[in-house]
């Protein structure tokens, strides 16, 4: 069954305003329609059957790649720091971002 949702201007105007988008009035017709047809086929969906699906998170099977822990040698300091715009006893220096 196909049931037909009908967008109002008020409803393309409350979206407009809660997604900070300027709609110009001339494209308002359009952009109803649109709206219109995305929340009907999203209506229809509630009809397919889902009884025996398991719900998920993800629509792939997922699992963690973490390699395993090792401590290895790091890049000496003098290195890191060899093209650093700023630096002071060995550190990365950046400006102050928050007053005291």
């Amino acid at each position: 069954m196909v049931n037909q949702v009908k967008v109002t201007k008020k409803d393309l105007d409350n979206v407009a305003v809660l997604s900070r988008l300027s709609i110009p009035e001339e494209q308002a017709d359009k952009y109803m329609g649109q709206m219109d047809a995305f929340l009907t086929y999203v209506e229809n969906l509630s009809g397919v059957d889902t009884e025996q699906v398991q719900p998920t998170t993800y629509a792939l099977p997922m699992q963690n790649v973490f390699r395993e822990d090792v401590v290895k040698p790091s890049l000496d300091r003098e290195a890191a720091l060899s093209n650093a715009p700023l630096k002071e006893d060995g550190y990365f220096k950046v400006p102050r971002v928050l007053e005291e």
